[in-house]
């Protein structure tokens, strides 16, 4: 191999070279190859000191992750370069500019960093090949092939190929070459890891035959361009060109299919007669236009949004009484109040066969079940649930959507979620009305008059969409901390029920039947690792959690149930640990 007289020096026991790590962002240095790099990162700059100040050696990796700033050993590929510092200079901003040559393929076989920079433990990779016969084969075959590419490529000089052709070492011939494909990085560095000469020459032979194949695809769309174009109009030339990469690339089929695939779907549709004739009308506009405009792409989305509703897609309710009583039972202690008005609306659902959904709006303090009571409804009735967040809304279109007019127009959150729900009649769940605020851009609130009016929202008209869409079939469920912020005539259009903090007792009874098991289920414990009797969790209501619902409560359930699970992983999976005034204060503090 060559340059073997410099391996005495740095030479750890092992036949390791110990050298200091240069990290190189989006470039791979080859052996034989001169490249000018520009450093500014400190440790980088260390190690270039350190280089210089012993025998100008230094080790040359590529960051798997050209972002990573401050890289560690797994962000450095293993196979790099060992390089020879030719010159360096020190630049007024602070960085410095280095010309390196890189002399042979090594491995890291250990890391060694310190505060300053990185230091590696480096083999030396053996690149011999016996298989002469083969090698000048190879090396013929790869001549040839880039004297064809530099015949292609007018960004390569043909000196080049004189150049190339007097190189008589397989293995630096491969290296010369790659420097002069527009390659991948990673392709380039799966070639700094191929160590067999006979070998690296086979793939980059593989990659320049494709390299060829691309430059002839632009050659003859440029020839087709330029026997098309006239040399005075060179907006004609442009549009000649386009024209050409569109048919190379098939382009022309591919819209046709696509407004053909569109045109199917629309037949298949169920679509309201207005909403039909809308996207007919869309169709035939986009069928004149050229595929690669914006207009196009604007009119395809719109297309793709009517066409994605559920216009008449609807689930079957539950209408099974006692059914729905368990689930509502199973889910949530108490709140009969809601659990009422619940099986009324299926009772009524089950003798009339179509009601319009209620508009349920439930008012409490945090943590009393308002949004899991939303899902348990959605289970109780059979129905698909989705859940919007109105919290810091303060822009009607947020609501209503935006006009096509706009750049990055899209519907409002409500036709945003019936495409998400995927049916016509899921649970709604609007989250924290009370939250919503009023500036110069619209009041959302007063958007939301027309979604929960029972005698408007059969007819919704979202900016985006424009066309009506029926909301009657939905089941709207609203959230509130307080009434206060609502205004009067959104609080009319719905049904308040009020739901009130639980006692210490139903407390107590919420954290047996479903806290604890919950949190003993997400910490990987059993019923047997942990022993929680009623007066500890009465001495966590009392003592630790003051508030109406039970979410401090849950939290603090956790926090021993983490603790314990500690305790089972020191000791034994078999431990069980039983909770008592004494350690609770150990757990949790006095």
């Amino acid at each position: 191999m060559l340059f073997r007289n410099d391996r005495k020096d740095n030479r750890e026991r092992g036949g390791s070279v110990r050298l200091p790590l240069l990290p190189l962002r989006d470039i791979i240095v080859f052996p034989h190859m001169v490249v000018p790099l520009f450093v500014g990162r400190q440790k980088s700059i260390k190690a270039l000191e350190e280089a210089v100040a012993s025998k100008k050696l230094v080790f040359l990796a590529t960051q798997r992750d050209a972002k990573v700033n401050d890289p560690t050993a797994e962000d450095m590929y293993r196979v790099g370069t060992i390089g020879n510092v030719v010159q360096l200079l020190r630049l007024p901003d602070g960085t410095v500019k280095v010309l390196v040559e890189g002399k042979r393929r090594g491995r890291v076989m250990r890391h060694l960093e310190q505060a300053d920079c990185f230091w590696v433990e480096v083999d030396e990779i053996d690149e011999t090949c016996d298989r002469v016969t083969e090698l000048e084969a190879l090396v013929r075959s790869i001549n040839a092939a880039f004297e064809n590419y530099v015949r292609l490529n007018k960004k390569i000089p043909p000196e080049m190929i004189m150049s190339v052709a007097a190189i008589d070492d397989p293995a630096r011939l491969a290296d010369t070459i790659i420097a002069h494909l527009g390659i991948k990085l990673e392709d380039k560095q799966t070639l700094l890891e191929t160590f067999d000469p006979a070998e690296r020459l086979e793939k980059v032979l593989s990659y320049m035959r494709s390299e060829i194949e691309i430059l002839e695809v632009e050659r003859r769309i440029r020839n087709r361009v330029k026997k098309q174009m006239e040399k005075t109009q060179k907006e004609y030339y442009l549009n000649e060109q386009m024209r050409a990469i569109q048919k190379e690339l098939g382009e022309k089929d591919e819209f046709k299919n696509e407004i053909q695939e569109l045109e199917e779907k629309i037949r298949q549709k169920k679509m309201s007669p207005e909403g039909r004739d809308k996207v007919e009308k869309e169709l035939k506009k986009l069928k004149m236009m050229s595929p690669m405009s914006a207009e196009a792409t604007v009119v395809r989305n719109y297309i793709d949004w009517l066409l994605s509703l559920p216009w008449y897609e609807y689930t079957e309710d539950k209408l099974d009484i006692q059914e729905a009583e368990r689930v509502l039972e199973e889910d949530h202690y108490g709140l009969e109040k809601v659990k009422e008005r619940i099986l009324e609306y299926l009772a009524v659902q089950s003798l009339v066969g179509q009601l319009k959904g209620p508009i349920l709006c439930f008012v409490g303090p945090p943590g009393v079940g308002k949004t899991s009571l939303g899902k348990s409804i959605a289970r109780a009735t059979g129905r698909r649930f989705v859940r919007v967040s109105l919290g810091g809304v303060r822009d009607e279109a947020e609501i209503r959507g935006h006009r096509r007019t706009y750049i990055g127009a899209m519907p409002g959150k409500i036709i945003q979620g019936i495409k998400k729900a995927g049916s016509g009649n899921p649970v709604f769940l609007l989250d924290e009305v009370d939250k919503m605020s009023t500036d110069f851009r619209g009041d959302p609130s007063a958007a939301l008059m027309e979604v929960l009016d029972p005698e408007q929202n059969t007819a919704f008209n979202d900016h985006y969409l424009d066309v009506d869409y029926d909301l009657s079939k939905i089941l709207f469920i609203c959230t509130a901390n307080t009434l206060d912020r609502i205004p009067r005539p959104l609080q009319d259009r719905m049904e308040i029920i009020r739901l009130p903090g639980y006692t210490e007792w139903e407390k107590l009874h919420i954290a047996k039947k479903y806290l604890l098991k919950k949190q003993r289920e997400a910490n990987g414990l059993t019923e047997h690792n942990i022993e929680c009797p009623d007066s500890i969790l009465l001495a966590l209501i009392r003592s630790y959690t003051r508030e109406a619902g039970v979410r401090s409560l849950e939290r603090e359930i956790g926090t021993l149930c983490r603790k314990v699970a500690v305790e089972v992983v020191k000791k034994d999976r078999h431990t069980r640990v039983r909770l008592t005034t004494r350690n609770l204060a150990k757990y949790l503090g006095p």
